[in-house]
This record gives C-alpha cells, structure tokens and sequence, in this order.
C-alpha cells in the first residue's frame, strides 16, 4: 500500500485539516472491496449522481442514510427461504454490502430510484445565500452586494 504524504500540504494551508484527515482516512480504509461497483457523474455545475449496479435487490432491501457529509447505502442479504427451487450455480452475488460516500457541505440527497438492477442516487448542491461570495464596500461606500461565481455566470448566460 502507497502512503501518500500531506505534510507540505498542511503546512501552507489554513482550515484544511477536515480535508486532509478524510483523504488519509480513505487511504487507510481502502480495504479493496469493489462490491457493489458504482459510478460517480457530475451532472452540472451543482448535480450529481451515483449509480450502483445492485442486481438481485428490491427497495425493502435498500438501506439509504443521508447524514451530514455522508451518505451510506446498505445492503441486506435476503433470506434463502425466498428462492423457490433448487440452486445448482449461484453467479449472482446475494451479500449484504455497506457503501459510504463523503459529501462536500451542502450537498443533500435529491432522490433515489431502483430500476433495472440500478440503483440511482441524485444529489444537489445547495450553498446558502449567506455563504456565497459578497463585495465589501471599503470606508463604506456602497452595500454589501452578492457576487456571481463563474459556474453562476455561465447558468445567467444561458
């Protein structure tokens, strides 16, 4: 296992400790188990969505806990007792599995749908007005004012 090191990082930035600790934590816990295999996309400026390939689940057998910066997605092994006839080769896994995503701050759960041994999970981010980037008037000419990003400038433009 490769370590990657930090340290020059830290040492120039200031309120990045949350950041780092995650990444090392990820790093750490990497225990290689790829089951269920997903995706991420980035959907637009403030969308996202993961796509888990989850074949052999319905939804009573979907745990899905959105919690701040995390969402965690679980899933029960069903009961042997609901198969109805002998099985001679089982090659579809049946485990139970946890899979953990950490969430940036304000990014919420929009919705999630089951479909076609896909499980989909739409997210938004929603920064609130009082944290988006404001000019400060100096020797307090003029107001405070809101200032557009630039993903806020390509979505006026269009």
């Amino acid at each position: 296992m490769s370590r990657f090191d930090f340290t020059p990082y830290r040492r120039t930035t200031v309120g990045f400790d949350r950041l780092f600790d995650q990444l090392e934590s990820q790093i750490r816990n990497n225990n290689g188990d790829n089951y269920p295999p997903f995706n991420i996309e980035r959907r637009g400026n403030d969308s996202y969505r993961i796509t888990l390939a989850i074949a052999g689940f319905r939804p009573q057998d979907l745990e899905i806990t959105a919690q701040q910066n995390l969402l965690v997605v679980q899933g029960k092994k069903r009961d042997e007792e609901d198969l109805r006839g002998e099985m001679l080769h089982v090659g579809i896994a049946n485990r139970g599995f946890e899979r953990r995503f950490e969430l940036a701050d304000y990014v919420r759960v929009e919705s999630a749908d089951l479909a076609d041994g896909l499980l989909v999970i739409d997210l938004v981010r929603e920064v609130p007005e009082a944290m988006k980037p404001k000019k400060i008037a100096v020797n307090g000419q003029g107001t405070l004012k809101a200032v557009p990003t630039s993903s806020e400038d390509e979505a006026n433009a269009a």
